[in-house]
């Protein structure tokens, strides 16, 4: 069977997916902050770093892991009274021109040199920058000691500098700032720099250095709770489980009420029944607990336990009947397990809230994709498109546009749907592709095949080596039954994609529905069950070449065990055909009574009964 054109675009517009239900989950909010949360949400934020030029993901997560007791104003730097003579004007000019000329280390060579001759904080700045950007991350580090050197009070410089050692194997030249930072610290403030330092020690490739490092850091407050809840992070960061669970008790033993322990414990727990009892126990307790009762829900999420899930969520709720995040938690939940009704209610609910706070900063996109999705589930296609409408510029935009066109032409409309087509603004030639697979499917599904082949053709002329577009226009080419254009665009395209399982199929298949060449139709859908043997397109073209070949028993077998995979109607027309010709008639009409339920117009049913004078 052949994999239809822009299958795989069709996929990736799914709408309600697992993981969007894990994020809204991680995004409630209490409604008032504990101390505990306050700290948990102080422990996760981390202090921003000016950007340098391009650096690596690691050295960015590095510089900005130093951690801070509280946010405080830092102290302005003293910089040193350097007159910009002509020499030093040189020496900056002339490496700020290598370095844009791509000659880094020159540049960085005379920068460093400046700054120590000049003792110029600023000097030596520019020159990590330009080793961040190289990503030089040796260069990096002894251009920001000398950069930490020569500014001590910068918070800036000390952030960098602490990133930088954890990155490298030298731990103990963090120590003794750390050290001072905790004792500094308030009191109230202390425990929250333990946990700030733990994440970042965990950044450190030394694993077991950083823990030995962070024990002796925390060593004079072993009397607080967050001392051991430092420890037990650590400790699970590097696969110490029993340690973790050690140090995470001993934190819940001295503050048994608090919800950062028992978010602990339940983190490193042995497994899931386990987290489960944790976290339900602790509720019993402290029913109010808004953090833990979220890591629940997110448990259960997890378990695939939505309706439990669910529950838990309503109970959230109605502490909070205006909460944003546990509204939208709700409508995507309620869309996972299948009550549409409930998720509308929840979703637009969750919409009006947020017109009524037009300052707070959220994210609709979710929300109206599932409203468009459920609404033209009920074949409400005004509605759908009003949803859909208010899909503002990011990440989903094309794929909302593109379904405006989809439903659009699904109402008959074609025009108006090849209208929003081309007032999309493409961001490259991925998204220029897309818009023109779902130009050319929306063409063919309106029975206008010559003109989606045109579409197609055009496209190609302009990247005649895309794999995408290669299979839509072979297909085209076969709904036209213009077997030797389809046939060389597949060719094309297994050249350029030799492990495209999809071409050798849709050749093979070809070849086989046609009854022709048949020894190679069967060496083409070998070729591509070796790739993919459990793709249910593919498998049904090896049940339809071994029919066409007279092995009607292989045949049933291999349709069957596709049909299993996908009850698609292509499938059970294949299967209902070659249990007719082996005369199981019986069996064939149940078959093709299924399709017709499900697709009652489906033309290959119909050709199928008319060729073989077969009736329901």
């Amino acid at each position: 069977m052949l994999a239809k054109p822009g299958y795989l675009l069709k996929k990736a517009l799914a709408i309600v997916t697992l993981s969007s239900l894990l994020s809204a989950c991680a995004g409630v909010t209490p409604g008032s902050d504990t101390e505990d949360t306050a700290s948990a949400k102080t422990a996760t934020a981390t202090p921003e770093a000016t950007p340098a030029p391009t650096a690596s993901s690691d050295q960015l997560a590095a510089r900005k892991l130093a951690p801070r007791a509280m946010p405080v104003k830092p102290p302005e730097e003293q910089l040193p009274a350097v007159p910009l003579t002509k020499e030093l004007l040189f020496k900056v000019l002339s490496s700020e021109i290598a370095f844009q000329r791509g000659n880094w280390q020159s540049a960085y060579v005379t920068l460093l040199g400046a700054a120590q001759q000049t003792r110029d904080p600023r000097l030596a700045r520019r020159a990590a920058e330009m080793a961040l950007s190289a990503k030089q991350a040796n260069e990096a580090l002894v251009a920001i000691r000398l950069w930490r050197e020569l500014a001590p009070e910068s918070e800036e410089a000390t952030q960098y500098y602490l990133g930088f050692i954890m990155l490298s194997n030298n731990l103990a030249e963090a120590r003794p700032i750390l050290e001072q930072r905790l004792k500094d610290a308030l009191p109230q403030a202390r425990g929250v720099m333990m946990l700030q330092i733990q994440r970042l020690l965990a950044r450190a490739q030394d694993k077991a250095g950083a823990l030995t490092l962070l024990e002796q850091l925390v060593g004079p407050y072993m009397s607080m709770s967050e001392a051991h809840l430092a420890l037990a992070q650590e400790a699970f960061s590097t696969g110490n489980s029993i340690r973790a669970r050690e140090e995470a008790q001993i934190a819940l033993n001295l503050k048994p009420d608090s919800e950062l322990a028992i978010l602990t414990t339940a983190q490193v727990a042995a497994d899931n029944g386990e987290v489960e009892r944790i976290l339900t126990d602790f509720l019993k307790k402290y029913p109010g607990s808004r953090e833990v009762r979220v890591a629940y829900a997110r448990t259960l999420i997890d378990q695939k336990q939505y309706e439990r899930a669910r529950s838990q969520f309503e109970i959230l709720l109605k502490s909070d009947k205006q909460d944003a995040t546990t509204l939208l938690a709700l409508g995507l939940l309620n869309a996972q397990i299948g009550d549409t009704k409930a998720a509308e209610h929840y979703l637009t609910t969750y919409l009006d809230q947020l017109s009524r706070r037009p300052d707070e900063s959220r994210d609709t996109t979710q929300a109206l994709l599932i409203l468009s999705q459920i609404a033209a589930d009920r074949n409400d296609t005004d509605a759908a498109l009003k949803w859909l409408s208010q899909v503002e510029p990011g990440d989903a935009y094309l794929d909302a546009q593109l379904r405006r066109a989809q439903l659009l032409s699904k109402r008959g409309d074609l025009a108006a749907a090849r209208k929003v087509l081309a007032e999309i603004e493409t961001n490259g030639d991925r998204e220029k592709t897309q818009v023109t697979q779902v130009e050319a499917q929306l063409l063919r599904d309106a029975n206008h095949p010559q003109e989606a082949f045109k579409v197609l053709e055009t496209a190609l002329k302009t990247d005649p080596n895309n794999p995408d577009l290669l299979y839509d226009y072979a297909m085209t080419a076969e709904k036209l039954d213009n077997l030797s254009t389809m046939e060389s665009a597949l060719r094309k395209l297994i050249a350029l994609a030799p492990e495209n399982q999809q071409a050798y199929n849709a050749l093979g298949y070809s070849l086989a529905d046609r009854n022709i060449r048949l020894p190679e139709a069967l060496t083409l859908i070998q070729k591509a069950l070796a790739l993919a043997p459990h793709d249910p397109f593919i498998v049904d073209s090896m049940g339809w070449v071994q029919y066409r070949l007279g092995n009607l028993g292989e045949a049933e077998s291999q349709l069957r065990n596709a049909y299993t995979l996908l009850p698609d109607p292509e499938i059970g027309v294949h299967l209902g055909e070659v249990l007719w010709v082996k005369g199981q008639k019986t069996d064939a009409q149940k078959f093709w009574r299924e399709v017709q339920r499900k697709d009652p117009q489906n033309d290959t049913l119909k050709s199928t009964l008319t060729r073989l004078r077969a009736n329901l």
